[in-house]
């Protein structure tokens, strides 16, 4: 008869043994639970934020705060539509932990969509809705939608995505032309690096 191993042993004769391990396969289980369910809640949450959302940028009030440019942090600020992904989500303003669980959020120092400047946005690419989870698939000459409460226009990208680091600021700088900016984490589940897109302003659609 083979000698039986040394864990078999330890667990036959060692009651707290077979609790340790009871224990660890239950942080195991909860563990694996935690990553699915996680993106799942995320995307639960994000969906019932963007009916408020999409409620709200409809709204009088939310029109006259962006005429005056006083949209508070986490309101709705634009409605970004990109076709070939087939993303439609509400921007709210602001890029705090709590702002971007929307999904996207406005860079509050860069200029408002279709002004004068580099309008730049960032977003969620595995989590809260992932607008973003895509942006990779993006290339040059394909449109971004940004509709305000005050207007809408299109922009088209003038060169393919490109990866940065998280730590280059020059893609949130001014621009004297009317220009948009889209940041992501890269790769897809990590922060190790930004994927950015950047079009240039093709026309106006309406103005209110």
């Amino acid at each position: 008869m083979s000698a039986k191993s040394p864990l078999v042993n330890a667990l036959r004769t060692r009651p707290w043994a077979r609790r340790s391990l009871s224990v660890f396969s239950v942080l195991l289980l909860l563990g694996g639970l935690g990553l699915v369910g996680y993106p799942f809640a995320t995307n639960v949450y994000q969906g019932q934020v963007q009916s408020r959302l999409g409620q709200q940028i409809a709204s009088p009030e939310l029109k006259q705060a962006y005429r005056e440019r006083k949209v508070q942090t986490g309101d709705s600020l634009t409605r970004i539509r990109i076709p070939r992904l087939d993303v439609d989500a509400v921007v709210v303003e602001g890029t705090t932990p709590s702002a971007l669980r929307a999904g996207a959020g406005h860079y509050p120092q860069t200029a408002l969509p279709c002004d004068v400047g580099n309008v730049a946005i960032a977003g969620h690419r595995t989590t809260y809705g992932r607008p973003f989870a895509n942006l990779d698939k993006l290339r040059k000459g394909d449109t971004i939608e940004l509709s305000t409460p005050v207007g809408s226009c299109i922009y088209q990208l003038s060169k393919d995505p490109f990866v940065t680091t998280p730590t280059d600021l020059s893609v949130l700088e001014p621009t004297t032309t009317k220009t948009v900016t889209l940041t992501t984490c890269h790769p897809r589940g990590s922060a190790a690096q930004r994927l950015i897109v950047q079009g240039s302003w093709v026309k106006d659609l309406s103005q209110a």
